[in-house]
């Protein structure tokens, strides 16, 4: 079976991206450049570009495309931002951030998939993205602070620890609630003090590990 993954990836930015809201045109480059294909699993190849969420193994998914646009736009990336991603799953959120920002650190707490992540961002050729096994609820302190940092799991309410690791003038962007329904967020800090905006509902996979849900 052959396909046109370029055509396929061409039509969805045109029409979940662009057709929707998404009129950053740094991301929309940013989308028509990273090959989706290459980080999900493949059973789901040749879904890469569907307007949904894939499986992407140990209960976690690679998230729809228009809702890894949306959280991009919404991060303001600039070409000298450190960004922190707390959630790596298959790497394509970062491979995404990676065209529009310095270098990321992004954190897994399942190993395999923090393997896969390194490993399909090495197949894509994205060589400023570091991906540490750990639990993200506390971040990365020895590489603090950050410009911008996204979580890429729900939580019920964004870890201190983050807040503290996120430079002045930053923000983060998180979906925030309860475990079955969420609210897209952005806290913007500045001068210490945090703004809360929110944007709709949205449902993701719970963040795990100590500042995670509990089962």
């Amino acid at each position: 079976m052959t396909v046109d993954f370029i055509k396929l990836r061409q039509k969805m930015v045109e029409m979940q991206l662009a057709g929707r809201d998404i009129r950053d045109e740094n991301v929309i480059e940013a989308f028509l450049q990273v090959p989706r294909e290459l980080f999900v699993i493949e059973k789901y190849r040749y879904n890469a570009y569907d307007d949904s969420p894939l499986p992407i193994g140990y209960g976690q998914t690679i998230s729809q495309p228009y809702i890894v646009a949306k959280m991009t736009e919404l991060l303001n990336l600039c070409k000298n931002d450190i960004l922190l991603e707390i959630g790596s799953g298959s790497g394509y959120q970062a491979a995404i951030a990676s065209k529009l920002c310095k270098f990321i650190y992004s954190i897994e707490l399942i190993p395999e998939l923090a393997k896969f992540a390194k490993d399909n961002l090495k197949k894509a050729g994205i060589d400023n993205v570091k991906v540490v096994c750990g639990d993200g609820g506390f971040g990365l302190k020895e590489f603090a602070p950050f410009d911008k940092i996204i979580i890429t799991a729900a939580v019920e309410k964004v870890p201190l620890e983050l807040f503290n690791q996120l430079n002045d003038d930053g923000c983060i962007v998180v979906p925030e609630g309860p475990m079955h329904t969420q609210q897209l967020v952005k806290y913007k800090k500045l001068k210490n003090k945090i703004d809360k905006e929110i944007y709709f509902n949205c449902i993701f996979v719970p963040l795990r590990g100590d500042k995670g849900f509990k089962e």
